[in-house]
Parts: structure tokens; sequence; C-alpha cells
């Protein structure tokens, strides 16, 4: 007979020690952020890289509009100190309705 026990919940973002992780921290992350192309979604995007990374220099960002020019994709490269500081960067990032993908 099959157990009717759920199954353990799995978190999206496991603990991982340190010492299994693939990132050694501190280290220069590269991250993509796509939205409209406009000037808002550009300052809001720096807004949201330096109240997470606060050494970060904003004439890094690399811009790269779509074949339309209706989007534009930006590479902002924080300094990531932790998976931690990641995960809320990402989270914060993607939660914001100006931005419509994080890689």
């Amino acid at each position: 007979m099959a157990s009717t026990t759920p199954p353990a919940h799995t978190p999206a973002n496991p603990v991982i020690p340190p010492e299994e992780s693939l990132i050694e921290y501190p280290c220069a992350f590269p991250i993509k952020v796509m939205g409209a192309h406009n000037e808002t979604f550009v300052e809001t995007v720096v807004a949201i890289v330096i109240e997470h990374d606060p050494g970060f220099a904003a004439h890094t960002l690399e811009r790269r509009p779509s074949s339309s020019g209706k989007y534009l994709g930006l590479t902002v490269t924080v300094t990531a100190t932790s998976r931690t500081q990641l995960d809320n960067l990402y989270r914060a990032l993607s939660g914001h309705p100006l931005v419509k993908y994080v890689l």
C-alpha cells in the first residue's frame, strides 16, 4: 500500500555549505536583466543593485537593445559576497514590475 505521508519539502534554494559551493566569495558576478527600453528601467535596476551591492559602479553597466528596440538587456556585474546576497538581489529584481527577466 502506498504511503499517505506527503514528501518532505525541499526548499528552492537549499543551504549549500561553503565547501560545496561552485562560487568562491567574494567574486565578480554578472547578472542579466531585461525590461522595457527606457531610462526608468535602467535607473530602477541600478537602484536595486546598489541596495544589495553598495560598491556597484553604475558606469560598468552594459546595455544591449533588442533588435526591435522595444526591450533593453542590461548586464550588471556585482561583487557577490554570499549566496544570501545573490538570492535577495535576484528576488528584488525579478519582483519589480519593470523587470521582465533576470538571468
